[in-house]
């Protein structure tokens, strides 16, 4: 038999290693029924690396029927397996003949049947919408709480919410002003600590410093000092 001549077309997608050996008996017109694995692995090893060159994946069961021919291959050079090696490639040629007559029946079904015309609609179910499932008491009490919560947090805050705000004492820094410039009333001098002294409370001090600050950048009371011994007093208004 004539060994099998060399050729080259673009790559087409294979549905398997089955479809790409049958592809290639085709071309080169080989006979089914005496195939020559020796020519057919080197064709076959030859696409194999086609695909490898033009970066596409190659599928494990592509590879398994490298492995496979070879094999027989192997076989066929020993002389103790020849049977098993007739045997082998029977077993592939009955494969072979199989698959070739699924693809032309698939071939021919597809000119026929369009699977995209015939439907089935869909058929009435009727729904059993009866709650069956069971439940702890606890877990009911626990929902409803739950439900309960969610919609108080909708409301208004009680009174009582506000009652830290409210009860507060304002102080005001103008009433601040007022007391520190009595003080120190016709010259007089008072250590800076002093002025803090009667305030009753955290908003009573700050109020009382945050006056000193408006009188010192206003420009009407000076403090001279450190620490301590700091000393304010009223400067003279030269108006």
């Amino acid at each position: 038999m004539d060994s099998i001549p060399q050729f080259n077309y673009k790559l087409p997608c294979y549905e398997g290693p089955l479809d790409l050996l049958l592809t290639l008996i085709a071309k080169n017109k080989i006979n089914i029924y005496d195939i020559q694995i020796s020519e057919l692995l080197e064709q076959y090893m030859e696409q194999i690396e086609l695909m490898r060159e033009n970066e596409m994946d190659i599928a494990s069961e592509f590879l398994a029927m490298a492995s496979r021919l070879v094999y027989i291959k192997s076989a066929m050079l020993l002389p103790k397996h020849e049977e098993e090696a007739e045997e082998l490639k029977r077993e592939l040629t009955g494969q072979l003949i199989e698959y070739q007559l699924c693809r032309e029946i698939a071939k021919k079904l597809s000119t026929i049947y369009d699977f995209d015309t015939f439907f089935r609609v869909a058929s009435p179910i009727k729904f059993d919408l009866t709650y069956n499932r069971s439940h702890d008491p606890s877990d009911i009490v626990k929902g409803y709480i739950g439900a309960v919560g969610r919609g108080k947090r909708k409301l208004p805050p009680p009174q009582s919410a506000f009652s830290g705000i409210i009860e507060r004492k304002i102080v005001s820094v103008n009433s601040k002003i007022i007391s520190v410039m009595r003080r120190l009333w016709h010259g007089k001098r008072v250590r800076y600590t002093e002025l803090f002294t009667a305030a009753g409370g955290r908003g009573d001090l700050v109020a009382t410093f945050l006056a000193v600050l408006e009188l010192v950048k206003g420009k009407r009371v000076r403090i001279d000092g450190d620490g301590d011994n700091a000393q304010v007093y009223m400067l003279e208004d030269k108006k």
